[in-house]
């Protein structure tokens, strides 16, 4: 089977279109902060002709600590990413944490995204692929990527005709994680474009005791590699103040400094389709 390349309402993601790149905040804090980072985000992409998806979680559902802030909740969540859908004309996606919220999110979003944690759980990958919306699934931490075949053939076998795969890393030891990069062209093999979570992949769980702790010093060097190998697009996540942020913050890469940094990884896809 083959779902490349992979529409995502209006766009296409694949190594002939041009960079698709999912961002935005961790989590929803409240309409009026989401909004500014998806104007600023959207100027971005018109500027450097990149296919932007705008991301933000209405429930961080597997925080550390059951203290930490989780997001406005489903009903709320959809209202805002609806809002910024309709005012800027961006696709938007979001995560799905349970079977019984696919149907609500495949009506406001154009990319329902699987968190690494669930990227095995049948049920909400057959909900998902039932919204006939396209599906982002991130590899689990403790998945190698041929496993990921299987995943591909339950949303498939569920009707899903638009699939991505996303590389975030993999548990190293505790508190760590490691990028193996050989799992892009493993997965792109299953017939699917490949999403490089440079963000997340900077994690360390749990580093700051009853929070994830990260080194976002290292999401640039990690996606220029990615890039380098092929991969089809990035997710990356960005906060005005990271460490005002109430999730991930330290893996953030700040919204002022997103336009320079982009800049600098579209140079090294250029190259590479010079290559190719």
């Amino acid at each position: 089977m083959s779902n490349y390349p992979a529409q995502i309402g209006p766009l296409l993601c694949g190594n002939d279109q041009p960079l698709l790149w999912i961002a935005g905040p961790c989590v929803l804090e409240g309409r009026d902060s989401a909004l500014e980072i998806a104007l600023e985000l959207q100027r971005v992409a018109r500027l450097l002709s990149v296919q932007l998806v705008f991301k933000a979680s209405f429930d961080k559902a597997n925080r550390t600590s059951s203290s930490a802030y989780r997001g406005p909740g489903l009903s709320e969540g959809l209202k805002i990413l609806r809002e910024i859908g309709q005012t800027t004309g961006l696709p938007v996606t979001t995560d799905i944490h349970e079977a019984q919220q696919a149907a609500a999110v495949g009506e406001v979003c154009d990319l329902l995204q699987i968190p690494a944690f669930l990227a095995r759980q049948t049920d909400l990958l057959i909900a998902a692929a039932r919204t006939g919306k396209a599906v982002n699934v991130k590899k689990a931490q403790f998945m190698a990527p041929g496993d990921m075949q299987y995943v591909v053939t339950k949303l498939a076998d569920a009707g899903c005709e638009n699939i991505l795969l996303c590389e975030r890393g993999t548990f190293f030891g505790y508190g760590r994680l490691v990028n193996d990069m050989r799992a892009i062209p493993q997965m792109q093999a299953f017939g699917v474009p490949v999403i490089f979570d440079a963000t997340h992949s900077v994690q360390e769980p749990g580093g700051l005791g009853g929070a994830t702790g990260g080194n976002r010093a290292m999401v640039e060097p990690l996606a220029r590699a990615a890039l380098a190998l092929g991969a089809e697009g990035l997710f990356t996540e960005t906060h005005p103040n990271p460490e005002q942020s109430p999730s991930d913050g330290p893996n953030m890469i700040p919204l002022g400094q997103i336009e320079t940094v982009m800049r600098r990884l579209l140079a090294i896809r250029q190259a590479i389709s010079q290559i190719a």
